[in-house]
Protein backbone atom coordinates (compact mmCIF):
# COMPACT_ATOMS: atom_id res chain seq x y z
CA UNK A 1 0.00 0.00 0.00
CA UNK A 2 2.99 2.28 1.41
CA UNK A 3 4.77 1.86 -2.52
CA UNK A 4 1.57 2.24 -4.53
CA UNK A 5 1.02 5.46 -2.52
CA UNK A 6 4.67 6.21 -3.18
CA UNK A 7 4.34 5.85 -7.49
CA UNK A 8 1.59 7.40 -7.13
CA UNK A 9 2.92 10.61 -5.55
CA UNK A 10 6.01 10.63 -7.99
CA UNK A 11 3.44 10.33 -10.90
CA UNK A 12 1.68 13.37 -9.55
CA UNK A 13 5.14 15.55 -8.66
CA UNK A 14 6.23 14.79 -12.27
CA UNK A 15 3.00 16.18 -13.65
CA UNK A 16 3.06 19.17 -11.74
CA UNK A 17 6.54 19.60 -12.59
CA UNK A 18 6.51 19.42 -16.56
CA UNK A 19 3.07 21.52 -16.15
CA UNK A 20 5.81 24.44 -13.91
CA UNK A 21 8.20 24.00 -16.48
CA UNK A 22 5.59 24.27 -19.42
CA UNK A 23 4.13 27.31 -17.99
CA UNK A 24 7.42 29.00 -17.03
CA UNK A 25 9.22 28.44 -20.50
CA UNK A 26 6.42 29.96 -21.99
CA UNK A 27 6.59 33.22 -20.00
CA UNK A 28 10.53 33.49 -20.66
CA UNK A 29 11.37 36.93 -23.00
CA UNK A 30 11.46 36.75 -26.35
CA UNK A 31 14.38 38.35 -28.30
CA UNK A 32 11.84 41.43 -29.10
CA UNK A 33 10.64 41.23 -24.86
CA UNK A 34 11.86 42.69 -22.21
CA UNK A 35 10.84 41.62 -19.58
CA UNK A 36 9.67 37.24 -18.98
CA UNK A 37 6.92 38.37 -16.26
CA UNK A 38 5.17 41.16 -15.45
CA UNK A 39 4.69 42.10 -11.78
CA UNK A 40 2.27 45.26 -12.60
CA UNK A 41 -1.39 45.21 -11.34
CA UNK A 42 -3.73 43.08 -14.26
CA UNK A 43 -6.64 45.56 -14.91
CA UNK A 44 -10.04 44.47 -13.22
CA UNK A 45 -11.47 45.13 -16.42
CA UNK A 46 -9.14 42.95 -18.49
CA UNK A 47 -8.20 40.04 -16.64
CA UNK A 48 -6.86 38.00 -19.58
CA UNK A 49 -3.42 36.18 -20.77
CA UNK A 50 -0.48 38.10 -22.11
CA UNK A 51 1.31 34.93 -23.03
CA UNK A 52 2.42 33.77 -26.93
CA UNK A 53 1.23 29.73 -27.73
CA UNK A 54 3.74 27.36 -29.49
CA UNK A 55 2.71 24.84 -31.61
CA UNK A 56 4.23 22.11 -29.33
CA UNK A 57 2.42 23.46 -25.90
CA UNK A 58 -0.98 22.97 -27.64
CA UNK A 59 -0.83 19.07 -27.85
CA UNK A 60 -0.40 19.09 -23.61
CA UNK A 61 -3.74 18.12 -22.19
CA UNK A 62 -4.39 19.28 -18.38
CA UNK A 63 -6.77 18.11 -15.76
CA UNK A 64 -8.62 19.37 -13.48
CA UNK A 65 -5.69 17.93 -10.26
CA UNK A 66 -3.03 18.91 -12.28
CA UNK A 67 -4.34 22.66 -12.97
CA UNK A 68 -5.55 23.21 -9.45
CA UNK A 69 -1.89 21.72 -7.69
CA UNK A 70 -0.14 24.40 -9.99
CA UNK A 71 -1.93 26.65 -8.77
CA UNK A 72 -1.40 25.89 -5.07
CA UNK A 73 1.95 25.98 -6.14
CA UNK A 74 1.54 29.76 -6.85
CA UNK A 75 -0.82 30.29 -3.88
CA UNK A 76 2.00 33.22 -2.86
CA UNK A 77 2.20 34.53 -6.11
CA UNK A 78 -1.69 35.64 -7.04
CA UNK A 79 -0.42 37.16 -10.17
CA UNK A 80 1.71 34.15 -11.69
CA UNK A 81 -1.18 32.27 -10.47
CA UNK A 82 -4.01 34.13 -12.52
CA UNK A 83 -1.55 34.31 -15.57
CA UNK A 84 -1.40 30.57 -15.19
CA UNK A 85 -5.65 30.24 -14.64
CA UNK A 86 -6.23 32.34 -17.81
CA UNK A 87 -3.32 30.61 -19.81
CA UNK A 88 -4.30 27.24 -19.73
CA UNK A 89 -7.81 27.85 -20.52
CA UNK A 90 -7.14 30.69 -23.76
CA UNK A 91 -4.12 28.54 -25.10
CA UNK A 92 -4.88 24.57 -24.36
CA UNK A 93 -8.94 25.45 -24.14
CA UNK A 94 -9.34 24.06 -20.53
CA UNK A 95 -12.65 24.13 -19.16
CA UNK A 96 -12.26 25.41 -15.33
CA UNK A 97 -14.16 23.21 -13.12
CA UNK A 98 -15.78 24.41 -10.00
CA UNK A 99 -13.07 23.58 -8.13
CA UNK A 100 -10.73 25.28 -10.08
CA UNK A 101 -12.52 28.48 -9.95
CA UNK A 102 -12.38 28.07 -5.62
CA UNK A 103 -9.06 27.26 -5.58
CA UNK A 104 -8.11 30.42 -7.83
CA UNK A 105 -10.55 32.47 -5.73
CA UNK A 106 -8.79 31.71 -2.32
CA UNK A 107 -5.58 33.17 -3.86
CA UNK A 108 -6.96 36.26 -5.40
CA UNK A 109 -8.50 36.36 -1.16
CA UNK A 110 -5.51 36.20 0.25
CA UNK A 111 -3.97 38.97 -1.47
CA UNK A 112 -7.15 41.08 -0.85
CA UNK A 113 -8.28 40.76 -4.57
CA UNK A 114 -12.06 40.93 -4.08
CA UNK A 115 -12.79 42.68 -7.19
CA UNK A 116 -11.23 40.65 -9.20
CA UNK A 117 -12.43 37.73 -7.21
CA UNK A 118 -16.22 38.65 -7.90
CA UNK A 119 -15.16 38.86 -11.67
CA UNK A 120 -14.59 35.43 -11.60
CA UNK A 121 -17.25 34.65 -9.62
CA UNK A 122 -19.69 36.35 -12.65
CA UNK A 123 -17.14 34.11 -15.20
CA UNK A 124 -18.15 31.26 -13.10
CA UNK A 125 -21.74 31.81 -13.55
CA UNK A 126 -21.50 32.02 -17.95
CA UNK A 127 -20.42 28.35 -17.93
CA UNK A 128 -22.83 25.37 -16.83
CA UNK A 129 -20.03 23.48 -15.64
CA UNK A 130 -18.11 25.50 -13.43
CA UNK A 131 -21.41 27.34 -11.60
CA UNK A 132 -20.64 28.66 -7.71
CA UNK A 133 -21.45 26.71 -5.17
CA UNK A 134 -21.33 26.59 -1.49
CA UNK A 135 -17.72 25.82 -1.22
CA UNK A 136 -17.32 29.02 -3.77
CA UNK A 137 -19.13 31.58 -1.21
CA UNK A 138 -17.16 29.71 1.99
CA UNK A 139 -14.15 30.28 0.32
CA UNK A 140 -15.23 34.29 -0.19
CA UNK A 141 -16.16 33.92 3.69
CA UNK A 142 -12.97 32.89 5.36
CA UNK A 143 -11.10 35.45 2.86
CA UNK A 144 -13.40 38.49 4.16
CA UNK A 145 -13.47 37.67 7.52
CA UNK A 146 -9.74 36.19 7.80
CA UNK A 147 -8.92 40.07 6.33
CA UNK A 148 -11.52 41.34 9.33
CA UNK A 149 -14.19 42.65 6.63
CA UNK A 150 -17.24 40.92 8.71
CA UNK A 151 -19.32 43.46 7.09
CA UNK A 152 -18.59 42.46 3.87
CA UNK A 153 -18.90 38.55 4.31
CA UNK A 154 -22.54 39.42 5.76
CA UNK A 155 -23.16 41.26 2.79
CA UNK A 156 -22.19 38.36 0.76
CA UNK A 157 -24.34 36.28 2.42
CA UNK A 158 -27.26 38.32 1.81
CA UNK A 159 -26.76 38.13 -1.95
CA UNK A 160 -26.59 34.23 -2.18
CA UNK A 161 -30.24 34.39 -3.50
CA UNK A 162 -28.91 35.66 -6.78
CA UNK A 163 -27.19 32.25 -6.67
CA UNK A 164 -29.90 30.28 -5.01
CA UNK A 165 -27.57 29.41 -2.38
CA UNK A 166 -29.06 31.21 0.62
CA UNK A 167 -30.09 28.44 2.96
CA UNK A 168 -29.05 26.86 6.13
CA UNK A 169 -25.74 25.35 4.61
CA UNK A 170 -24.81 29.14 3.96
CA UNK A 171 -25.96 30.15 7.00
CA UNK A 172 -23.52 27.66 8.89
CA UNK A 173 -21.02 28.23 6.73
CA UNK A 174 -20.98 32.16 7.18
CA UNK A 175 -21.15 31.29 11.26
CA UNK A 176 -18.64 28.50 11.20
CA UNK A 177 -15.70 30.69 9.25
CA UNK A 178 -16.14 33.67 12.09
CA UNK A 179 -16.07 31.77 14.60
CA UNK A 180 -12.97 29.74 12.92
CA UNK A 181 -11.41 33.72 12.81
CA UNK A 182 -11.87 35.01 16.00
CA UNK A 183 -14.92 37.07 15.18
CA UNK A 184 -16.93 35.01 17.98
CA UNK A 185 -19.16 38.05 19.27
CA UNK A 186 -20.36 38.53 15.66
CA UNK A 187 -21.44 35.31 15.24
CA UNK A 188 -23.00 35.28 18.44
CA UNK A 189 -24.87 38.13 17.39
CA UNK A 190 -25.82 36.91 14.31
CA UNK A 191 -27.47 33.67 15.84
CA UNK A 192 -29.10 35.47 18.35
CA UNK A 193 -30.36 38.85 17.87
CA UNK A 194 -30.70 39.00 14.06
CA UNK A 195 -32.07 35.75 13.03
CA UNK A 196 -34.96 37.46 11.11
CA UNK A 197 -32.83 39.33 9.59
CA UNK A 198 -30.93 36.24 8.27
CA UNK A 199 -34.13 33.98 7.50
CA UNK A 200 -33.24 30.99 9.84
CA UNK A 201 -34.28 30.77 13.47
CA UNK A 202 -30.83 29.23 15.52
CA UNK A 203 -32.28 28.94 19.03
CA UNK A 204 -32.14 25.79 19.62
CA UNK A 205 -29.73 23.89 16.95
CA UNK A 206 -27.14 22.05 18.59
CA UNK A 207 -25.00 22.32 15.21
CA UNK A 208 -24.89 25.89 16.18
CA UNK A 209 -24.37 26.41 19.32
CA UNK A 210 -21.46 23.79 18.97
CA UNK A 211 -20.21 25.99 16.22
CA UNK A 212 -19.53 29.48 18.68
CA UNK A 213 -17.89 27.01 21.03
CA UNK A 214 -15.58 26.24 19.39
CA UNK A 215 -15.21 29.55 18.69
CA UNK A 216 -14.47 30.60 22.29
CA UNK A 217 -12.39 27.66 22.00
CA UNK A 218 -10.22 28.88 19.18
CA UNK A 219 -10.01 32.42 21.48
CA UNK A 220 -8.80 31.13 24.47
CA UNK A 221 -11.26 32.82 26.79
CA UNK A 222 -11.99 29.85 29.14
CA UNK A 223 -14.39 31.84 31.31
CA UNK A 224 -17.04 32.05 28.33
CA UNK A 225 -16.24 28.47 27.42
CA UNK A 226 -17.59 27.61 30.85
CA UNK A 227 -20.61 30.22 30.83
CA UNK A 228 -22.00 29.13 27.19
CA UNK A 229 -21.34 25.55 28.45
CA UNK A 230 -23.56 26.32 31.10
CA UNK A 231 -25.82 28.42 28.78
CA UNK A 232 -26.37 25.43 26.47
CA UNK A 233 -28.08 23.72 29.74
CA UNK A 234 -30.23 26.61 30.59
CA UNK A 235 -31.78 27.17 26.87
CA UNK A 236 -32.28 23.58 26.90
CA UNK A 237 -29.72 22.65 23.94
CA UNK A 238 -29.62 19.01 23.72
CA UNK A 239 -25.89 18.32 23.72
CA UNK A 240 -24.01 15.01 21.47
CA UNK A 241 -21.27 14.02 21.11
CA UNK A 242 -19.64 16.25 19.35
CA UNK A 243 -20.41 19.13 22.22
CA UNK A 244 -18.66 16.88 24.59
CA UNK A 245 -15.40 16.52 22.58
CA UNK A 246 -15.17 20.17 22.13
CA UNK A 247 -15.65 20.75 25.64
CA UNK A 248 -12.84 18.24 26.92
CA UNK A 249 -10.49 19.54 24.49
CA UNK A 250 -11.41 22.67 26.30
CA UNK A 251 -10.72 21.36 29.56
CA UNK A 252 -7.29 20.05 28.54
CA UNK A 253 -6.06 23.19 26.45
CA UNK A 254 -7.29 25.43 29.57
CA UNK A 255 -4.52 23.10 31.89
CA UNK A 256 -7.00 21.21 33.79
CA UNK A 257 -6.60 17.81 31.54
CA UNK A 258 -7.86 16.12 34.83
CA UNK A 259 -11.12 17.23 34.47
CA UNK A 260 -11.63 16.40 31.12
CA UNK A 261 -10.44 12.63 32.35
CA UNK A 262 -13.51 12.80 34.71
CA UNK A 263 -15.86 14.26 31.77
CA UNK A 264 -14.98 10.73 29.92
CA UNK A 265 -15.70 8.72 32.53
CA UNK A 266 -19.11 10.30 33.07
CA UNK A 267 -19.75 9.79 29.21
CA UNK A 268 -19.26 6.32 30.06
CA UNK A 269 -21.31 6.03 33.03
CA UNK A 270 -23.85 7.56 30.78
CA UNK A 271 -23.66 4.98 28.01
CA UNK A 272 -22.35 7.78 25.32
CA UNK A 273 -20.36 5.59 22.66
CA UNK A 274 -17.48 7.80 21.81
CA UNK A 275 -16.37 8.18 18.13
CA UNK A 276 -12.73 8.60 17.50
CA UNK A 277 -12.59 12.43 17.52
CA UNK A 278 -13.54 11.74 21.04
CA UNK A 279 -11.05 9.27 21.94
CA UNK A 280 -8.25 11.43 20.56
CA UNK A 281 -8.99 14.26 22.93
CA UNK A 282 -9.32 11.68 25.63
CA UNK A 283 -5.64 9.93 24.89
CA UNK A 284 -4.26 13.55 25.18
CA UNK A 285 -6.33 14.42 28.81
CA UNK A 286 -5.26 11.16 30.12
CA UNK A 287 -1.67 11.47 28.74
CA UNK A 288 -1.02 14.77 30.22
CA UNK A 289 -2.65 13.98 33.26
CA UNK A 290 -1.65 10.69 34.12
CA UNK A 291 0.92 9.80 31.25
CA UNK A 292 1.49 8.83 27.81
CA UNK A 293 1.83 5.50 29.30
CA UNK A 294 -1.85 5.06 30.58
CA UNK A 295 -2.98 6.79 27.05
CA UNK A 296 -1.28 3.61 25.39
CA UNK A 297 -4.04 1.96 27.54
CA UNK A 298 -6.90 4.17 25.90
CA UNK A 299 -5.75 3.40 22.98
CA UNK A 300 -6.14 -0.34 23.72
CA UNK A 301 -9.70 -0.04 24.72
CA UNK A 302 -11.17 1.70 21.72
CA UNK A 303 -9.09 -1.07 19.50
CA UNK A 304 -11.47 -3.39 22.28
CA UNK A 305 -14.55 -1.42 21.75
CA UNK A 306 -14.37 -1.24 17.86
CA UNK A 307 -13.15 2.19 17.30
CA UNK A 308 -10.17 2.04 15.03
CA UNK A 309 -7.39 4.65 15.75
CA UNK A 310 -6.86 6.81 12.90
CA UNK A 311 -3.48 8.93 11.92
CA UNK A 312 -4.46 11.72 14.64
CA UNK A 313 -4.73 8.45 17.29
CA UNK A 314 -1.30 8.04 16.36
CA UNK A 315 -0.14 11.27 15.99
CA UNK A 316 -1.26 12.33 19.53
CA UNK A 317 0.65 9.16 20.93
CA UNK A 318 3.84 10.45 19.25
CA UNK A 319 3.62 13.87 20.41
CA UNK A 320 3.33 12.77 23.93
CA UNK A 321 6.41 10.66 23.92
CA UNK A 322 8.39 13.41 21.99
CA UNK A 323 7.30 15.90 24.71
CA UNK A 324 9.03 13.26 27.34
CA UNK A 325 11.88 12.73 25.33
CA UNK A 326 11.34 9.13 24.07
CA UNK A 327 11.95 9.27 20.60
CA UNK A 328 12.70 5.67 20.37
CA UNK A 329 9.19 4.48 21.22
CA UNK A 330 7.90 7.84 18.85
CA UNK A 331 9.70 6.04 16.69
CA UNK A 332 8.72 2.42 17.12
CA UNK A 333 4.70 4.39 16.70
CA UNK A 334 5.50 5.63 13.84
CA UNK A 335 6.77 1.99 12.06
CA UNK A 336 3.37 0.58 13.41
CA UNK A 337 1.31 3.19 11.80
CA UNK A 338 3.06 1.85 8.21
CA UNK A 339 2.60 -2.19 9.59
CA UNK A 340 -1.57 -0.80 10.41
CA UNK A 341 -2.22 0.43 6.73
CA UNK A 342 -2.49 3.86 8.66
CA UNK A 343 -0.23 6.02 6.93
CA UNK A 344 1.32 9.26 8.45
CA UNK A 345 0.48 12.41 7.52
CA UNK A 346 2.79 15.84 7.58
CA UNK A 347 1.36 16.30 11.41
CA UNK A 348 3.46 12.86 12.54
CA UNK A 349 6.55 14.65 11.32
CA UNK A 350 5.70 17.87 12.84
CA UNK A 351 5.97 16.25 16.21
CA UNK A 352 9.10 15.10 15.65
CA UNK A 353 10.50 18.12 14.38
CA UNK A 354 9.23 20.42 17.16
CA UNK A 355 11.28 17.92 19.88
CA UNK A 356 14.38 17.28 17.98
CA UNK A 357 17.88 18.87 18.66
CA UNK A 358 20.23 17.45 16.24
CA UNK A 359 20.04 18.87 12.55
CA UNK A 360 21.48 15.46 11.00
CA UNK A 361 18.33 13.57 12.72
CA UNK A 362 15.56 16.09 11.73
CA UNK A 363 17.33 16.64 7.84
CA UNK A 364 17.19 12.54 7.88
CA UNK A 365 13.82 12.46 9.17
CA UNK A 366 12.75 15.46 6.49
CA UNK A 367 14.64 13.49 3.69
CA UNK A 368 13.00 10.08 4.86
CA UNK A 369 9.19 12.18 5.26
CA UNK A 370 9.62 12.95 1.23
CA UNK A 371 10.79 9.73 0.13
CA UNK A 372 7.52 8.12 2.19
CA UNK A 373 5.27 10.21 0.07
CA UNK A 374 4.54 12.91 2.61
CA UNK A 375 4.59 16.05 0.79
CA UNK A 376 5.96 19.33 3.45
CA UNK A 377 3.61 22.30 4.29
CA UNK A 378 4.62 25.21 3.93
CA UNK A 379 4.71 25.09 7.94
CA UNK A 380 7.04 22.46 7.54
CA UNK A 381 9.41 24.46 5.57
CA UNK A 382 9.27 27.47 7.88
CA UNK A 383 9.52 25.74 10.99
CA UNK A 384 12.70 23.74 9.96
CA UNK A 385 14.15 26.80 8.67
CA UNK A 386 13.25 29.09 11.99
CA UNK A 387 14.76 26.24 13.90
CA UNK A 388 17.86 26.40 12.07
CA UNK A 389 17.96 29.86 12.37
CA UNK A 390 17.60 30.19 15.96
CA UNK A 391 20.45 27.80 16.38
CA UNK A 392 22.29 29.62 13.85
CA UNK A 393 22.75 26.63 11.43
CA UNK A 394 22.86 28.67 7.60
CA UNK A 395 23.78 25.23 5.80
CA UNK A 396 20.53 23.24 6.94
CA UNK A 397 18.16 26.69 6.02
CA UNK A 398 19.56 26.35 2.61
CA UNK A 399 18.82 22.92 2.48
CA UNK A 400 14.84 23.08 3.26
CA UNK A 401 15.03 26.41 1.06
CA UNK A 402 16.24 24.32 -2.15
CA UNK A 403 13.80 21.55 -1.43
CA UNK A 404 10.85 24.02 -1.28
CA UNK A 405 11.66 25.58 -4.70
CA UNK A 406 12.40 21.36 -6.05
CA UNK A 407 8.88 20.44 -4.69
CA UNK A 408 7.28 23.44 -6.82
CA UNK A 409 6.33 25.25 -3.68
CA UNK A 410 5.85 29.15 -3.53
CA UNK A 411 7.00 30.99 -0.67
CA UNK A 412 5.07 32.41 1.57
CA UNK A 413 5.86 35.34 4.26
CA UNK A 414 6.88 33.59 6.91
CA UNK A 415 9.52 31.72 4.81
CA UNK A 416 11.14 34.56 3.38
CA UNK A 417 11.19 36.24 6.77
CA UNK A 418 12.57 33.38 8.41
CA UNK A 419 15.41 33.06 5.49
CA UNK A 420 16.40 36.67 5.78
CA UNK A 421 16.42 36.42 9.40
CA UNK A 422 18.94 33.54 9.19
CA UNK A 423 20.73 35.42 6.73
CA UNK A 424 20.81 38.42 8.95
CA UNK A 425 22.20 36.96 11.50
CA UNK A 426 24.98 35.97 9.97
CA UNK A 427 25.78 39.40 8.77
CA UNK A 428 24.90 38.22 5.46
CA UNK A 429 23.11 41.00 4.75
CA UNK A 430 23.54 41.44 0.46
CA UNK A 431 21.57 38.58 -0.09
CA UNK A 432 19.00 39.17 2.69
CA UNK A 433 18.46 42.16 0.87
CA UNK A 434 18.20 40.29 -2.60
CA UNK A 435 15.41 38.37 -0.89
CA UNK A 436 13.53 41.33 0.93
CA UNK A 437 13.49 42.52 -2.15
CA UNK A 438 11.88 39.28 -3.98
CA UNK A 439 9.07 39.78 -1.20
CA UNK A 440 8.46 43.18 -2.20
CA UNK A 441 7.79 42.22 -5.88
CA UNK A 442 5.42 39.76 -4.73
CA UNK A 443 3.40 41.75 -2.64
CA UNK A 444 4.43 40.47 0.74
CA UNK A 445 5.42 42.47 3.45
CA UNK A 446 8.86 42.14 5.15
CA UNK A 447 9.46 42.97 8.32
CA UNK A 448 11.13 46.10 9.51
CA UNK A 449 14.67 45.56 9.65
CA UNK A 450 17.38 47.88 11.02
CA UNK A 451 20.49 45.95 9.60
CA UNK A 452 18.77 46.37 6.34
CA UNK A 453 17.39 49.55 6.71
CA UNK A 454 13.37 48.75 5.96
CA UNK A 455 10.74 49.63 7.24
CA UNK A 456 7.30 48.37 7.63
CA UNK A 457 4.93 48.73 4.97
CA UNK A 458 0.99 47.60 3.98
CA UNK A 459 -0.07 44.31 2.44
CA UNK A 460 0.42 45.99 -0.58
CA UNK A 461 3.47 45.47 -2.68
CA UNK A 462 4.92 48.70 -4.44
CA UNK A 463 3.88 47.76 -8.43
CA UNK A 464 0.18 47.51 -6.21
CA UNK A 465 -0.02 50.92 -6.13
Amino acid sequence: MASSLNSRCLRNSLLLSRTQTLFLLLLRPSSSSTQSFSTKPISNHTIQVRLRPQSQSDSVSFDPNTVRETLSSYCNDWRRALEFFNWVETHHHFQHTTETYNRMLDILGKFFEFELSWELIQRMRQNPVSNPDHTTFRVIFKRYVSAHLVNEAVETYNRLGEFGLKDETSYCNLIDTLCEYKHVIEAQDLCFWKNNELGFDKNNNTKVYNMILRGWLKLGWWSKCRDFWEEMDRRGVEKNLHSYSIYMDILCKSGKPWKAVKLYKEMKKKGIKLDVVAYNTVIRAVGLSEGVDFSIRVLREMRELGCEPNVVSYNTIIKLFCENGRYREASKVLDKMFEKACLPDVITYHCFFASLQKPKEIIGLFDRMIASGVRPSMDTFVMLMRKFGRWGFLRPVFIVWKKMEELGCSPNESAYNAMIDALVDKGMLDMARKYDQEMLAKGLSPKPRAELGTKLVSNVGPDDE
